[in-house]
């Protein structure tokens, strides 16, 4: 009877679909309620050369939990070349213009660790912080955003251990730190201020475009497809004069080749080398379906130039 009465009759079912209507726009409005609240998740970018073939990761991110339990951590890259500082910095260049300011990106790519290098956070203009070893990693950022302040990570308070280890500040500062201000902790308490025109930074030389052409740097290689990642903006390529489909006679070190400037992988055959302006609005090299550094033997850093087009 009772079986009945709820599946046979329509009044039963028209019953439980309104209910079941009131519920989801309960739903829906709470959800509408949160996206309009103006609040952010307090979210932390973590960078490493770790890898991920043991602890060292699992650990720092315990470290962030335990002291910020509701932080949002997202894993920018823990494959950065061991030791390539210059990988560490284009990679927070090609990542930090997506995300909102006041997210915090820890960055532990830290060849001297233990060393007299200072553990700084800082503040770009664009209202990001940046918690990481003071070696060169914010140049690239520091060249497009722009610095507001420094300071030098000294409070013991926001670290972790009676004792820090002279090999893991990614556990014992870098991420205590991180979650610290995640949370909501005033970062002038971490330590004394710097000065920001001695951050250490890169020697990186800018392109240069004059009468004659462009001058730049082959500065890295592209993750595992083995396109060469440039210094040279897109614009300022275009101002050479090339349309796509034309041959570009491109000097790469000592080895001259013509190299044709199209859009995108395909539109050369397979195995053909070709000249693009990535993603991230840099001039690339590339090789369909196949890798340029390997094929050309292209190890970075290396000189590239490029003659303006003749008529």
């Amino acid at each position: 009877m009772l079986r009945e009465s709820f599946h046979g009759s329509k009044p039963s079912r028209c019953f439980v679909a309104a209910i079941l209507l009131i519920l989801c726009a309960g739903c829906r409005a709470a959800s509408a309620s949160d996206s309009t609240s103006g609040k952010s998740v307090p979210t932390i970018v973590f960078m490493t050369d770790f890898g991920t073939v043991d602890d060292s990761v699992a650990i720092c991110k315990g470290v962030m939990y335990s002291i910020a339990p509701e932080v949002r951590i997202v894993d920018l890259t823990h494959q950065v070349t061991p030791f390539s500082i210059l990988d560490g910095a284009r990679f927070l260049y090609g990542t930090t213009s997506y995300y909102a300011p006041g997210t915090i990106f820890v960055v532990v790519v830290d060849p001297t660790v233990g060393s007299t290098r200072k553990a700084v956070v800082v503040k770009s203009k664009r209202g990001q912080y940046f918690v990481l070893p003071d070696n060169g990693l914010m140049t690239l950022v520091q060249d497009r955003d722009g610095i507001e302040s420094a300071r030098e990570i000294t409070n013991r308070d926001w670290m972790i251990g009676a004792a820090l280890s002279s090999t893991f500040h990614g556990r014992d500062i870098f991420s205590p730190v991180g979650a610290h201000l995640v949370r909501g902790d005033d970062w002038t308490g971490v330590g004394p201020e710097l000065d920001v025109s001695k951050l250490v930074r890169l020697d990186i030389a800018p392109a240069r475009l004059d009468e004659h052409g462009l001058r730049g740097e082959v500065i890295a290689t592209d993750g595992p497809f083995g396109n060469l990642f440039t210094n040279i903006s897109g614009d300022d390529f275009l101002k050479l004069g090339y349309a796509r489909g034309r041959a570009v006679h491109v000097t790469l070190g000592k080895n001259a080749m013509d190299i044709p400037f199209v859009r995108t992988f395909s539109d050369v055959p397979l195995n053909a080398p070709l000249l693009y302006i990535d993603s991230r609005g840099h001039l690339g090299l590339a090789v369909n379906q196949g890798s340029f550094a390997a094929t050309y033997g292209a190890k970075p850093p290396i000189a590239i130039f490029i003659p303006r087009a003749s008529n």
